[in-house]
């Protein structure tokens, strides 16, 4: 995949390539959101003095439903790893009003690219983590130096975990023998390097072992915290990290517990105050935030309403400091939402754009239309696109033993019946297939588990008449399919 530090690779021509590989048709929008993605590389190279003056220049797509609005901006964020945030307009209030405040859009955005760099601290850590792993559970296996009582016999335990029979221990030292310090160290020693080669070769992972795992202490947080989180403050972390960390034993199988060894280990060598800073850099500079159903918050002028028009028109106002560039409070400290991609999306089929406060329209100057998908784009789109959904439902049946074959003439039928569906009923794009896919495939799907051995099944255009013809002529069944 490429890279956001790859910026050679990053040119518009070749984002739009890879775009490509998910998404059917829509250059227009692919274009644009590559174009925005190339100024961002271009804007490190300047000064900083003139760095700081040049904004994103936000994006605002128009089109039906189930066209990819969403899938490029996502796939966009993933190629480059940036922090990525999806919103419905429509969840959000002015302030004064029940609901959640706009500005949780970027403590969303924040969250996740803290996740980000968690997950990327930690991959980064694993090797040292699992060799702490690995001396935790030697501890645990094998018996302390610093013991009240005395321990078993090391040979005896040895013995028990088969890592040496008696003639390889040299028996017993007779009773009037006391083993000298040194002689007691060295064989500890060379009985623990014996354990870690059978460790390391996984022949112990079947056995049980007792160890101490951490456990924190929960006092009702979600109720104590909930209603700060909005301002940025996680009252149940704050008292969380106050309450001292309880050790319980617990016994289970050794892989189990080198798998929760290591992750406790690499806990402890993630260092919290560099994830935050990483994680707030990355947020205010590469973050991406998807707005959809921005439609569902266009009107006219407030003048003369009230309820929930009041609402939408106090959503745009409240969206428009956000947008051109202020300081956002989150619990990890303030973020700069200057250079954040917005790319704000709707249908816009009982309104149009224009019905957008003027304000909020100049912060979305980008403006593309994606056009509905034709018979032809449907076809595509089930062949076409990485794990396409022909391609999910032979690899899901196929866990049964049933390989399934799709003809050609088949999938240009199942595709000729969504687009008549969706010039008919509602335009839902792309989705419609979904629901097409499970209703051609239901009986095959249902008894493929039962099917008692590998065969082939043949999906030919007479097969898809019969099972999706009746439906799309039955005007009641469409009623209750998507």
């Amino acid at each position: 995949m490429l890279s956001v530090i790859d910026g050679a690779s990053l040119t518009p021509r070749a984002v739009v390539a890879y775009l490509d590989r998910y998404v059917v048709g829509q250059l227009s929008a692919k274009r644009s959101v590559a174009i925005a993605l190339r100024n961002r590389i271009r804007r490190r190279a300047l000064p900083d003095e003139m760095r700081h003056e040049i904004a994103p220049k936000n994006i605002l797509m128009v089109g039906p439903t189930g066209v990819g609005k969403t899938e490029i901006a996502r796939r966009l964020a993933k190629l480059v790893e940036a922090p990525f945030v999806k919103v419905e307009a429509t969840k959000f209030t002015e302030v004064g009003y029940v609901g959640r405040d706009v500005e949780s859009m970027i403590r969303d955005l924040v969250e996740a690219s803290v996740q980000m760099a968690r997950r990327r601290k930690i991959d980064d850590v694993q090797d040292l983590a699992a060799e702490r792993a690995e001396e935790r559970l030697l501890d645990a296996l094998l018996p302390g130096k610093k013991r009240e009582k005395p321990g078993p016999n090391v040979t005896d335990i040895m013995k028990i975990f088969g890592v040496f029979s008696e003639s390889e221990s040299g028996g017993e030292p007779a009773e009037s023998e006391e083993p000298s310090e040194a002689d007691l160290e060295e064989k500890s020693s060379h009985t623990r390097e014996k354990m870690r080669e059978m460790l390391r070769a996984d022949k112990l992972d079947a056995r049980e072992v007792d160890i101490e795992v951490e456990e924190s202490a929960r006092m009702g947080m979600n109720l104590i915290g909930g209603g700060m989180e909005e301002m940025g403050i996680n009252i149940g972390e704050i008292l969380g990290g106050m309450m001292p960390k309880k050790l319980r034993k617990k016994r289970m199988r050794i892989d189990e517990a080198r798998r929760i060894l290591q992750a406790e280990e690499a806990e402890k060598l993630l260092d919290a105050e560099q994830i935050s800073k990483e994680a707030l850099e990355r947020a205010q500079e590469e973050g991406i935030v998807f707005i959809d159903e921005i439609d569902k918050i266009a009107g006219g002028s407030a003048a003369g309403r009230s309820g929930p028009d009041v609402s939408r028109e106090g959503v745009q106002r409240d969206l428009l400091p956000i947008i051109e560039g202020s300081t956002v409070q989150t619990k990890y400290g303030p973020v700069r939402t200057d250079h954040i991609l917005f790319i704000a999306a709707g249908a816009f089929h009982q309104n149009k754009p224009s019905d957008l406060a003027p304000e909020l329209q100049g912060r979305l100057p980008i403006r593309v239309e994606l056009g509905p998908l034709s018979e032809e784009d449907l076809v595509r789109i089930l062949t076409e696109p990485e794990n396409s959904l022909i391609k999910q439902y032979v690899a899901l049946i196929g866990t049964e033993g049933v390989d399934l074959i799709f003809a050609e003439d088949a999938v240009k039928s199942i595709a000729k019946y969504a687009a008549r569906m969706n010039s008919q009923l509602e335009n839902i794009g792309a989705r419609r297939l979904h629901a097409m896919m499970e209703h051609l495939l239901e009986e095959i799907s249902f008894d493929a588990s039962e099917s008692g051995g590998a065969r082939a099944v043949g999906i030919e255009a007479d097969f898809v008449r019969d099972r999706l013809e009746s439906l799309v002529e039955d005007s009641d069944a469409r009623k209750y399919l998507l």
